[in-house]
């Protein structure tokens, strides 16, 4: 403490005097050097990626981490392929948005699960496959089903938990399973022996780390998340736009699970 939260944000350039990088008006992407969040009035940044002028602030503000961390996992950590089917846990969220989109992108067929059938239905605008209500019984039969009881040969999942233990229950012979995040609270841990009798990978998706080890990458990634974006392929997915003083209402939505997609704060 003090510690400001908010991970990205995006504004205009108005001086550019000390770089040789970027002009006076051009619009940017940043992340801040915290405990400096983008909740605030002033911010320093770490690092700055022009973004087309075609992109709203809106999607600019929304975009960054869920899709380079998308990006990175499933072209980079996983090489998904195309024609191999991918499960994304959490596909109304932002990073699970993003990832069926990438998917999409890559060539696969991509199965979502989502907490309620308003998710679903969000999922299934986005260009999902298939989506499944994880609320309306065993997502793994519906997997399995979906799959002619193969299993499928990617799994991208931000949850942890029990939803963890389950996907390893659907994961298909020589698949991988990419481990984003726990949002569901806990830690989970694998049993090497199911590890070994259906020969699949556990493979840890730590992009802040990628990032900081690579950060000339992180600049080519975001080039052709750019192009990708101007040739209409991804698009984020926002489900409102809050001015400041509804900050503390926006939180209060997002940690009771009432929004999908990436909220967005207004400063100004």
């Amino acid at each position: 403490m003090p510690f400001t939260p908010g991970a990205e944000l995006a504004d205009t350039i108005v001086d550019a005097s000390q770089s040789n990088l970027f002009e006076e008006g051009q619009m940017v992407i940043a992340t801040p050097s915290l405990p400096d969040g983008a909740y605030s009035q002033y911010v320093n940044v770490n690092a700055v990626f022009p973004i087309p002028a075609s992109m709203s602030w809106q999607e600019a503000a929304s975009m960054f981490i869920i899709y380079h961390t998308g990006y990175y996992a499933l072209k980079q950590c996983t090489r998904l392929k195309e024609g191999e089917t991918l499960l994304v846990h959490a596909g109304s969220g932002g990073i699970g948005s993003a990832a069926i989109q990438l998917g999409k992108v890559l060539g696969a067929t991509v199965i979502a699960t989502a907490g309620n059938d308003e998710k679903v239905e969000v999922c299934k605008k986005i260009g999902i496959d298939y989506a499944i209500n994880y609320q309306e019984g065993d997502f793994v039969k519906k997997v399995k089903k979906i799959t002619n009881g193969k299993g499928v040969d990617v799994i991208y999942d931000p949850v942890g938990g029990e939803v963890f233990h389950c996907s390893r229950k659907c994961i298909a012979f020589d698949g991988r399973i990419l481990i984003v995040g726990f949002a569901g609270g806990e830690i989970p841990s694998a049993p090497a022996n199911h590890i070994l009798v259906k020969n699949y990978s556990l493979v840890g998706v730590h992009w802040g780390y990628f990032r900081k080890l690579y950060p000339e990458k992180v600049f080519e990634n975001h080039e052709q998340l750019m192009s990708l974006y101007q040739n209409g392929l991804i698009k984020p997915l926002i489900y409102k736009e809050y001015t400041f003083e509804q900050l503390p209402t926006a939180l209060d939505e997002l940690a009771e699970r009432k929004t999908w997609g990436k909220i967005v704060l207004k400063l100004s």
